[in-house]
């Protein structure tokens, strides 16, 4: 299974040049993602054209939240040479797999254990933000890291599947974005905007509030957590069901979160219907949290690794390697990654419980990130 580093693809100009560039450069892999995903609902009886109608639907809801995404789709299609709605499909992955499996007996979690550590408890006084994504251990061969330089607001460097605009990442506002899944009893009831497209909405803002604005207010179809953090020391964690969003705060300076609900007022008027399939998300939090208080501050990038490399019940782990999941599905975290927002840092490590070794991007060149220390 591979384990080399994601490719790095600098980007720039109108959202269809940027799409064309992109597609281009990564033909392949996204090919591969369409390829994945394609399958995998075939395999849950559902053929290609009935997949597309599904994607084809989300583009009314995508056109009235950012028509300029549509716009960097096609040329994203255009590039790799490959159908439109297959480009959509991988911006909508979550919600159109789910849909899939609404009368299927088996649920594909999308799991991570997201982490952020605030000025006070950090050994330099700068903010760190990362995060373990466990998904399907395939997607390790299909993951890109985009460097967006734009015109009419704040670069971004961000992680994602192939022919995606946006999962994780950071901006040169010192905005910083991780999700993780999570699952209750008002999901799938209506269609919402796509949730890596709310994440690529967030990571364009030039102030926090603004990326805050998006989290808690876009219509979902699905719930989703997002971890939303700002350079200058601010974080909250959004608890996003699909018509209604519920603020986690930091304690003692750290976010930690899994992939169940933890708001007490969230709980007090939905159901988590998501433990059921990760159960060790119940502990991943917990364990996280523990090995990072028991420095008693002064956490570096080197300790939130250590503490995401855990193999605490391993391969059931907050570092996971490749294992069936609950589905009958290889799972594993197929990436670990670890942003200081302030620098303009992203380090990833692919399939992490394999491989140890990240590689660093740059949303900076040396000139910015000297101006900016």
């Amino acid at each position: 299974m591979s384990v080399e580093p994601f490719p790095l693809i600098e980007l720039s100009g109108s959202a269809g040049q940027r799409g064309r560039d992109y597609g281009r450069q990564a033909a392949a892999r996204v090919r591969r993602s369409i390829e994945h995903y394609t399958l995998q609902l075939a395999a849950d009886g559902h053929g290609v054209e009935k997949v597309r109608g599904w994607a084809r639907d989300f583009l009314p809801r995508i056109e009235a939240f950012d028509p300029a995404y549509i716009e960097e789709m096609r040329g994203i299609a255009e590039g790799a040479e490959v159908p439109f709605e297959d480009i959509v499909l991988i911006n909508a992955r979550t919600e159109v797999l789910q849909l899939g499996k609404r009368n299927a007996a088996s649920k594909d979690p999308d799991g991570c254990t997201g982490v952020v550590v605030l000025p006070e408890a950090s050994a330099d006084g700068a903010l760190i933000h990362a995060q373990n994504w466990d998904w399907k251990s395939e997607c390790a061969e299909t993951g890109v890291v985009l460097r967006i330089r734009r015109d009419d607001g704040p670069d971004i460097l961000t992680f994602v599947e192939a022919g995606g605009l946006a999962r994780a990442g950071l901006n040169a506002a010192g905005i910083a974005v991780t999700a993780n899944y999570l699952q209750s009893d008002r999901d799938y009831r209506s269609l919402g905007v796509p949730l890596a497209l709310i994440r690529r909405k967030m990571l364009e803002k030039e102030f926090v509030a603004q990326a805050f604005h998006a989290a808690y207010t876009t219509v979902k179809s699905a719930s989703n957590n997002i971890i939303v953090s700002q350079a200058g020391g601010v974080a909250i964690n959004f608890e996003c069901a699909p018509d209604e969003s519920f603020q986690v705060h930091a304690t003692k300076g750290l976010i930690v979160h899994a992939n169940h609900w933890i708001s007490p007022v969230a709980l007090s008027k939905l159901k988590d219907t998501g433990v059921a399939s990760t159960p060790d998300s119940l502990y991943r939090d917990m364990r996280v949290r523990g090995l990072l208080e028991a420095h008693g501050g002064g956490l570096d990038v080197a300790k939130v690794k250590e503490a995401l490399f855990d193999d605490y019940q391993h391969p059931w782990s907050v570092c996971r390697p490749p294992r069936l999941n609950s589905a009958g599905n290889l799972s594993a975290t197929v990436a670990m990654l670890v942003m200081q927002p302030a620098k303009g840092i992203l380090e990833i490590a692919p399939l992490p419980a394999l491989n140890r070794q990240f590689t660093r991007y740059d949303l900076f060149s040396t000139a910015e990130a000297r101006a900016a220390a």
